[in-house]
């Protein structure tokens, strides 16, 4: 293609649309690769079949998405490992004996928690909120998609408030290469117009406090209350069954640390990851995954809980419940990529280009960068497309920087956070156990809500500026 057209939106939203009317994930994304491929080939269906392929396989070809794939399958042999320790079992003792959590108020602010205390990499706020609350979350028959919401909403939204992790690492590089002579002060000065990430965080605890659902969530809470069903009929969670209710040894006690200590290993290596290599996420929470796993692995056998064998056995079980997982994350790649070819952000930016009125330009930032970020699954990619665009709209017009680059922000993370093809949304569907398109289906409405509020926020505070 010489020039983007609305064409090359049209694999994004076809494989979104398919994957929320049908719920067969995997059939969507790749319909939505070989259109892409297809428009890009000039209308050859054989042609765009084999290069819809070639795409899947550059995929392992990068090495940001091989070190997902990885550590995304270290996941499974982590949750494998603690649960057939009997560490997740101990660990839900110990947090119910101690009455830190009696209630499903409790059991329902412990993620929202921790999303908040662990503002360093989104992914890992999901994985390991999603680790330590889905037992309980199963004790007090609440649905696996409102944990899912949960973690996803207190992963970006919390990360993107700080300078000092890797979003604040990404997002200073941005301003600086546009000239921002102090990009630090600027961006901390931008974080209270970032209003789609407070309004999401502060509604995440208001449900979690109240319990007050509406819509497709309140009707998964009602079916998890009543039945016990946890997930709907028919459902499929990322995660094997398999793997999550694999049950503690016959024979072994629970311990509380079993769980604790490789959870602490995960989030020190992390930290010092990120510090080591600057804010390399990816590479962080590789090497933490794979000490924690070394870690848990040494302290079972040493504990005589398992013997090699059995470690090595466990592994690999763990493993192969991840590979939905890593097949869903693969395509999704794949589809962000193909959206790349098609230059669908490119477009996307170039239609803002015609709305120059300043009171209306950051809310129309925000619903841009918001479909952007939808359908390519990308918040990071959003940003260095938009905020290139954004920041000499806004000094040409002379509008305040501020809301200009928190409406940026704000409308990547909407978009990334609804998204069906996000990394971020998958890993919350995985670290909750929760059918992938149930999630984004129950979650949605909630953040459609705050992004509408969001907006006319952006429009007062551009009047009044």
């Amino acid at each position: 293609m010489d020039q983007p057209t609305w064409l090359s939106l049209l694999p994004p939203f076809i494989a979104i649309a398919m994957a929320l009317w049908t719920k067969q994930v995997v059939i969507s994304l790749f319909s939505g690769i070989w259109l892409g491929w297809i428009i890009l080939d000039g209308g050859h269906p054989i042609f765009g079949l084999r290069d819809a392929l070639e795409s899947m396989v550059a995929v392992f070809a990068d090495r940001g998405n091989m070190l997902i794939l990885i550590f995304s399958a270290q996941i499974g042999s982590f949750i494998a490992l603690t649960q057939r320790s009997g560490g997740v079992e101990g660990f839900v003792n110990w947090i119910t004996g101690k009455g830190y959590v009696e209630t499903k108020r409790g059991a329902q602010l412990l993620p929202s928690l921790i999303g908040v205390a662990l503002f360093l990499e989104s992914n890992l706020t999901c994985l390991i909120s999603g680790a330590v609350a889905r037992p309980l979350f199963d004790r007090f028959r609440l649905s696996r998609e409102k944990l899912a919401y949960l973690c996803d909403s207190t992963a970006a939204p919390v990360c993107v408030l700080f300078p000092f992790n890797a979003y604040g690492a990404v997002l200073l590089g941005l301003l600086a290469s546009q000239n921002i002579a102090e990009p630090l002060p600027l961006f901390v000065a931008s974080i209270p117009f970032n209003f789609y990430a407070f309004l999401t965080i502060a509604l995440a605890f208001y449900i979690a406090i109240s319990g007050k659902d509406w819509g497709p969530m309140k009707k998964a809470e009602t079916r998890a209350r009543e039945t016990g069903q946890l997930m709907r009929e028919g459902a499929e969670p990322l995660v094997s069954d398999e793997v999550l209710s694999l049950p503690t040894k016959p024979g072994i006690p629970p311990r509380a640390r079993n769980m604790l200590v490789p959870t602490f290993v995960l989030l020190a290596m992390v930290v010092f990851g990120l510090y080591i290599t600057g804010g390399d996420g990816s590479t962080a929470i590789f090497w933490g995954m794979t000490l924690a796993v070394v870690t848990a692995s040494v302290m079972y056998v040493v504990q005589k809980i398992f013997t090699v064998h059995e470690v090595i056995d466990i592994n690999m079980r763990g493993i192969g419940g991840l590979i939905p997982v890593i097949v869903l994350i693969v395509l999704a790649f794949s589809l962000g990529s193909t959206s790349r070819e098609l230059e669908a952000g490119l477009y996307l930016a170039s239609l803002t280009e015609g709305f120059l009125n300043p009171v209306w330009l950051p809310a129309l930032l925000f619903l841009m960068s918001a479909v952007m970020a939808f359908s390519t699954g990308t918040s990071w990619g959003t940003f260095a497309i938009m905020l290139p665009i954004g920041i000499p709209m806004a000094e040409a017009l002379g509008i305040d920087l501020r809301p200009m680059i928190g409406a940026v922000i704000g409308g990547s993370i909407f978009g990334d956070h609804c998204s069906p093809i996000s990394d971020t949304t998958i890993v919350a569907s995985l670290a909750a156990g929760s059918d992938h398109i149930d999630h984004v289906n129950t979650q949605l409405p909630y953040a459609l809500a705050v992004a509408g509020v969001s907006t006319l926020l952006f429009v007062a505070a551009a009047a009044l500026l």
